[in-house]
């Protein structure tokens, strides 16, 4: 009996084949998925912000790029996945609002994609699929069984990568 495991924003969750994990409401945030192909396990993060380097507070460790993908590497290796199996999927980063100006400061959705692709490198996690960017939000249902990730989108449609 499979479950849907919900995963709210800021938040990270695990889970086994059958279950599935899904997030909804990526807007500029990113959806991590990480997971074992062998195991058939993952972790999907719901993360808001770029890095913790800059933040006030860094309790949760869930709301940032760098910090959340040293949460789902502890997770799974505690969960007996080897670093050696694990793949990375990612979606969200969209710039929600057009600002105007040339600050960067504003491309939080851009921001956060660069940031989890750097981290993903660092830990020599490899992507094997991205749906980032754009001006539209994303809900996303991710099968860490099949390693299927279902991105859907208001006007632009459903697909999985």
């Amino acid at each position: 009996m499979e479950k849907i495991i919900q995963v709210g924003m800021a938040d990270l969750k695990f889970a086994k084949a059958p279950d599935k994990l899904i997030t909804a409401g990526l807007g500029s945030c990113i959806g991590i998925c990480i997971y074992d192909k062998v195991l058939k396990s993952g972790c999907l993060a719901h993360i808001m912000l770029p890095s913790s380097q800059q933040a006030k507070s860094t309790q949760n460790k869930a709301k940032f790029a760098d910090t959340a993908i040293e949460l789902i590497l502890h997770e799974m290796e505690s969960q007996g996945a080897s670093r050696l199996h694990l793949l990375a999927k990612i979606a969200g980063g969209a710039q929600m609002f057009k600002f105007s100006g040339k600050s960067d400061i504003m491309k939080i959705g851009e921001r956060n994609a660069v940031a989890v692709i750097e981290n993903l490198q660092k830990n020599r996690i490899r992507i094997l699929a991205r749906d980032t960017g754009g001006n539209y939000g994303r809900t996303i249902i991710f099968d860490p069984g099949t390693g299927d990730l279902l991105v859907r989108t208001i006007g632009h449609g459903e697909r999985v990568i």
